[in-house]
């Protein structure tokens, strides 16, 4: 994915959610790495946010999303408990679907995504948006924890703003 594509669906998420949430998003830089993900970082207020758009992928139900760093060794990693980071937002769509998954750091940890007390995190998932129908009980269980951060975007209508206030107050 490209820079243009990236501030385009950042775009939209930013006037139909963010904006309207009177989130003010500054501090973006673009990551070198993962930009077939639109791989960035930026701040929402005072939210350090990780930012990345799921891929979807032809043999499988849902979307795949990269989420790693590079150590200072230069080796990929999943991130951490401890990193500089309140939230990891991914952005999902499917024709003219399109929503976003804010997950708090904490239940990233917990779920074994993020790094945490010697447990290694991963470097990436799979994520479930409410329009597709999973067909497994892993899958079904994984949506089910995950649709408790999603916010369905659509153009044209107000995205439920109380609902995305409270959950980027989930720190």
């Amino acid at each position: 994915m490209n820079a243009v594509l990236l501030l385009h669906d950042l775009k939209i998420v930013k006037e139909l959610v963010y904006e309207k949430c009177g989130l003010v998003l500054t501090s973006l830089k673009l990551n070198a790495e993962s930009t077939e993900y639109a791989a960035c970082s930026f701040k929402l207020n005072e939210l350090n946010i990780e930012y990345r758009v799921s891929k979807i992928t032809p043999t499988k139900v849902g979307q795949f999303v990269a989420i790693w760093k590079r150590n200072a060794d230069g080796i990929t990693e999943p991130f951490d408990i401890s990193d500089n980071i309140d939230f990891i937002a991914i952005t999902a769509k499917n024709g003219e679907n399109m929503g976003q998954f804010i997950f708090p750091k904490r239940v990233l940890a917990e779920k074994g995504i993020m790094t945490q007390n010697g447990k290694i995190g991963k470097r990436g998932i799979r994520v479930y948006p409410i329009w597709d129908i999973v067909t497994n009980k892993q899958a079904e269980k994984t949506k089910s924890w995950q649709i408790k951060y999603f916010l369905e975007i659509k153009k044209g209508v107000s995205s439920d703003q109380d609902r995305a206030r409270h959950m980027f107050n989930q720190i």
